[in-house]
Formats: C-alpha cells, structure tokens, sequence
C-alpha cells in the first residue's frame, strides 16, 4: 500500500504534484481519503417528496431550457420536465453550460430542493441517466488546488481497481466476528462507492470501531509506558494519620470526595508515577482533598507544590490550606512574581534546605532558581490554562513527583477518556451538604431597570454583586455591552454603592488591589470581564449579571456564575440576553433549569460540538477521518474497554492474530519494542 500514486494508471507528473498539496503520496493515503459527505441521488417519485427536502427525480425534458443573465457572471437555467405524469420546473443558477447538455425529449435525473406547493425543484444539479451512481449516493470529497471532485471520483475509481488486493485486514477475525463487522476492503470499497444506505452504514461502523480502537490503543500503550517505565517514588505514610487529619477539618468529606481522596492515596502510595485529571464542578471541594493529598506527601517525607493561574487565587489558596496544615507543624509559602527580593531570596533557601513544606505559586514556580529539597506531589489548578511544556519543566525540578492536574471547567466523559487517556480521571460529582443552589434567571435587556432594583436590594442588605461584560472597550463590528461603558453608567445608577471595574488590560497591581478592595467590601460592585472566571472568592458576592450572555458557552456561564454562591446566603444569577436563534435560546433556557456542571457541559457539546467547547487550539481532542466522539460515544466505550483488555493480554503480544495491530503500532511511532516486531 506504501506505493507512490504514479503507479496508478493516468496519473503523470502534474497530477502527482495536484495530489501532493492535498497530502496524498501513496496508493493508501489515497484509498483512505475518505469522502465528508455523500449526496443522496436515489430516484423517488415525486409525490413522495416532502416540501424544502432535497430530491433526486428522473424525467423527459419537456421545453427549450431558457437561459437568462444578470448582475455580474450569475445566470439562472429554468427547464421543464415531465415527472411521473406531471410537469415539473427545474431552476439551475449560475450553470449556464447545462443549457447545451439538455436537449428536447432527453431522459435526465435532476436533485435539488422541492417546493411542492408550486412543483419547482432548485439550486441542485441535472444528470443524463447514463452518469447516475450505483445505489444513488454520490461521494463529495474535499478537493485543493485545481483538483475537480469528478476527475478525482474516478481517480479513487482507478486507484480501487488496480490495488484494492493490497488492502489489508489489521483487525483480528475473533473482533470482526464478535461485532459482526465488514471486512476492511469491503469497508473502503462501500465508503468510496455504496451499494445502499444500509451497505455504507455498516462500513461506518466497521470505520468507527478501527478509528477509536487504533486509538485507544496508542493511549493505552502511552498509559502504560508512562505508568511502568517510568518509576515513582513511594509515599510511605499511616492511613490513620490522614484520618485524623479528616477527621479534623470544618466540615466532613462528601462521599464523592472520600472515593477520590482514597483513588489519590493509593496512587501515592504505589513506585508508579501518579498522573491524574481531578475533575469536579465549583464549588464540589476539590481544594480540600488537594489539601489531604500534600498533607498524606508531607507525612510521607517529600515537599508538595500548587501551581494556579492567578496571584489572586495563590494567595486564597495559601490562606486556606495554611489554615488547614499549619497546627500540624506543616510549613505552607507562598511565592508570587511580585514577592520582594529579599523575601523571595529567604523562601528559595527554606525550600532549598527542605523548611518550606508546601509552596503555592502561579508560573513564578517553574522559573530558574526555584530548586526543591524533595519534591513529591505536584498539583496544578485549573491545569488547561498551563501550557505542556511549563507542566513539564515543573514536573523535571523534582526526582518523578506524582502529578494532579484539577480542574473545574466540567468535561464530559466522553471527551475525559478522549482527550485525556492517557491519565487518570478521577470526578467529584457530589456538592457539599447545605450549599444553596444558585436561582437562575433570563432576562431581555429590555429589562434592565428591573434588574437594577433588585441589584440595589441585595447590596442594601449588605451583599455585594458582580457584573460581567464580553468587551473591555466599544467595538463597532460587534453589538455588545462593554466593561466600561456599563462601569460609567452603573456608577451613576447604584449610588451611593462604591462600583469598581475590572479587565485584562489592567496591571497586575491594578488587578490586586481592585479584587482586594471587592474582597474587603470597600468595591460593593464589581464590573469586569471574564477575567474573574477563575480565581476569585468571595462569600459576600451574592448576585451575577452576566450581560449578552448568548455571547458565551454554556460551561464559561457556568464558570462565571459558580463566582457566586459561595457563602450561606441565597444567590442568584441573572442572565441579560436577547439571543436570536433556536440554540442560543435553548441554551439560556438549560442555564435556568440546571446548575448540574457536568449536565451543562455534555448539552454545550452537543449544540457547539468539541472545538468551540474546549477552544479550537488547546481542545487536544483528536481528529477522525469517519468517527464522531459526540455521536459515536458508545462505540468509542467499547473501542477503549477492548483496548483497555488486549494491552493487558499475554496473547495480544504473542499471537499472530494480532499482528497487523502491532505493526499498525510500531509505525505511529509508539515504541521500539521488539514485542512489536
């Protein structure tokens, strides 16, 4: 299958190049280039077709098709044609060269959009009889340069003709037959040119199962290699010291909180590097099992460190677990950017010489000259918003910590085992006892001076608000409400309440001291934007008005609002939007039912699909050329339990069943093993 493309009858030098700017080299780069769509060319009668659907119907040409031009190269092709007894309009814009093809009396098959009222079919294509597809289903596939779709159709043609012998079945026969799957000629014949509906649907499927198993495969050889060659170090401590420990905190751990903390233990306790996802929605109290997790290292004999996106939120964080670990002779430091040099000079000695215990910072800590004595547990927050390689860095300043990486942005399972195989995942899927739950509301603009009044009752019984705006500033190209427009207003309208403003183009001393003046309720109101969706609490702040929230995915609002909520008060959420479409709608109305994160997140993939939900460039999600992990999660949980069950089979190494897999393996690159060979 490695041979070049010039092999294939037809093809000479200019379209080997065509084909090289599309990335295909070999007879297998073109075979699996797969089509993204198909047109459904199957011939129906035209009483069958429903209004404004797409149809393919056949007919004898009936009249002169009538040529007309107007504006700029745009022209409109109108012909009737005489379908199952009746007579049909078909309009064709911009194809005026079809004029030519048609002539009185022909048989042609015309598809396009039916509007049954008035029997006009438009905007689709004619086809003489003679060019129809077997079965009706048209592969459309994507093209560059000066490729054409129809010449390229009978490339892929040639290409199957000449080499479809040199496909090769990867999957074992004990696979095929337990899911009753097609075999993988079959498969890429159907994909290329189906028989039926039904034919191509069962080579989907049969796609599928191999796209998500070759890939779980790679993660869990990945997972493995990480896990066994790469050695931990061995926290040796007494459960009954972390129980007391527990026992001893404010307040008692939820059930979901005791399974993680337990699944977190064992792992520090193992010689196998721990790396582990903590996912838990706000609020959940991932904090204080972090908080179990350094205390249980420190015990152990090794040095802890908590790195977190924001000054504001390291010095929250430093004075909470200080709170927690101090009256155990646990020495907790915190190191920011802005420390002075002597003070900074002091916490790199004490933890150089092992006196620090825990050190909490923000990237400050993966900087030159940050040595640790004996670093055991590193524990990011938030850990999307830190690039791979600072993760790295930290991870290489200590002898093979054990990893955590939390985060409060609510992922679907789905995605987790995705975009994540190759760690651990671990959810905190229970709130705390007693926690209210935030009272959610939608509201149109239109709505605003009510909004305000009851703005103004929560901050006269003491209580203090957020309000957050898409943009800083006024942009003309978008309809939205800006930080400090609403700050200059605002300050007029909730006098004599302090409103402070806060954005990304603020210094960070700027930040500081606007966000310490709010914690201290000196600022009653506070105007910002999304800068305050990670970091900040405040148990006093009882009210979130989020404005043009249709501007926002259903796990940002969720983000933004977990803001609030934070004390024993009632707190309310109130969404200022005016969202013209169906989704944008449904979504304002799922905020209002649910304050179920992991809820909030699978509906926002659904109606927004895995790039917009994670932000194209970091989703890490991979791509596949058929399987869909939104659609296709079902089949996705078996590719990885099977992956999970052959890595961890003697007879996957040894027997030639599996033999291609292993192949298949070692050419991605995942290992030298001569088990592979």
């Amino acid at each position: 299958m490695n041979r070049p493309v010039s092999e294939i009858q037809g093809v000479g030098p200019k379209m080997v190049e065509q084909l090289g700017e599309m990335g295909i080299l070999t007879t297998e780069q073109l075979l699996e280039y797969l089509p993204f769509r198909y047109e459904d060319y199957a011939i129906r009668p035209i009483t069958e077709g429903q209004h404004d659907e797409r149809i393919t119907v056949r007919g004898t040409v009936h009249s002169e098709p009538d040529l007309r031009f107007y504006g700029k190269n745009k022209s409109r092709l109108t012909v009737r044609v005489l379908v199952d007894g009746l007579l049909v309009q078909g309009i064709f814009f911009n194809q005026p060269y079809l004029k030519k093809q048609i002539m009185l009396g022909d048989s042609i098959v015309i598809n396009g959009k039916l509007d049954k009222n008035r029997l006009v079919i438009t905007g689709g294509t004619i086809k003489s009889q003679k060019d129809t597809v077997d079965g009706g289903l048209e592969p459309v596939y994507s093209v560059k340069g000066n490729m054409k779709v129809v010449a390229f159709r009978k490339l892929i043609r040639q290409a199957f003709s000449q080499f479809s012998n040199d496909v090769i079945e990867i999957l074992p026969s004990q696979l095929l037959d337990t899911y009753r799957l097609m075999e993988r000629q079959e498969t890429i014949r159907q994909l290329h040119f189906p028989s039926t509906i039904e034919s191509l649907k069962q080579a989907k499927r049969r796609m599928i199962y191999e796209e998500f198993l070759l890939f779980q495969l790679k993660m869990q050889l990945l997972r493995k290699r990480e896990r066994e060659g790469d050695i931990g170090q061995k926290k040796i401590f007494q459960m009954e010291d972390v129980q007391a420990f527990i026992e001893q905190l404010p307040f008692p751990l939820t059930n979901a909180q005791s399974r993680v903390l337990q699944e977190i233990l064992s792992d520090l306790q193992l010689d196998l590097r721990m790396n582990r996802l903590l996912q838990g929605d706000v609020g959940s109290g991932k904090t204080v099992v972090a908080a179990c997790a350094l205390f249980a290292t420190v015990i152990g004999g090794f040095q802890g460190a908590l790195m977190v996106p924001t000054e504001i939120l390291a010095e929250q964080h430093k004075a909470s677990l200080a709170e927690l670990l101090e009256p155990f002779n646990i020495n907790v430091a915190l190191l920011s950017g802005s420390a002075k040099v002597k003070e900074r000079r002091e916490i790199l000695n004490d933890l150089r010489e092992g006196k620090i215990n825990i050190l909490i910072g923000t990237h400050a800590l993966i900087q030159d000259g940050v040595d640790f004595h004996h670093l055991g547990l590193v524990i990011t927050d938030e850990q999307h918003r830190f690039g791979v390689e600072q993760r790295r860095i930290l991870r290489k300043k200590g002898l093979r910590p054990d990893v955590l990486f939390m985060t409060a942005t609510p992922i679907p399972r789905t995605l987790a085992i995705s975009a994540f195989g190759d760690m651990d995942v671990s959810v905190i899927d229970e709130m705390p006892k007693g926690r209210k739950a935030i009272d959610t509301r939608w509201a149109k603009p239109s709505m605003l001076p009510r909004v305000i009044e009851f703005l103004k009752r929560e901050l006269a019984k003491g209580h203090q608000a957020y309000i957050i705006c898409p943009l800083i500033e006024e942009s003309e190209k978008l309809d939205v409400q800006n930080a400090i427009d609403v700050h200059n207003q605002l300050q007029g309208e909730l006098l004599p309440f302090e409103v402070g403003l806060m954005h990304g183009r603020l210094s960070s001393a700027e930040k500081d001291l606007v966000m310490k003046q709010f914690s201290e309720n000196k600022v009653n109101v506070l105007v910002s934007t999304t800068v305050v969706e990670v970091g900040v609490n405040v148990p006093n702040a009882s009210v979130m008005v989020i404005y043009d929230a249709e501007r926002f995915g259903l796990a940002q609002l969720h983000q933004l609002r977990g803001r609030v909520g934070r004390g024993d008060t009632q707190s309310y959420c109130v969404l200022l939007a005016d969202p013209k479409s169906d989704v944008g709608k449904e979504r304002m109305k799922i905020m209002t039912e649910t304050n179920d994160g992991f809820k909030l997140s699978e509906r926002d993939l659904e109606l927004r699909g895995p790039g917009d939900f994670f932000g194209a460039k970091q989703s890490g999600l991979p791509k596949f050329k058929v399987a869909d992990i939104i659609e296709d999660y079902r089949i996705l949980e078996i590719a990885r339990m099977d992956a999970a069950k052959l890595i961890q089979s003697e007879a996957f190494w040894n027997n030639d069943a599996y033999r291609f897999l292993r192949i298949y393996l070692k050419n991605e690159g995942m290992f030298e093993d001569e088990k592979l060979d």
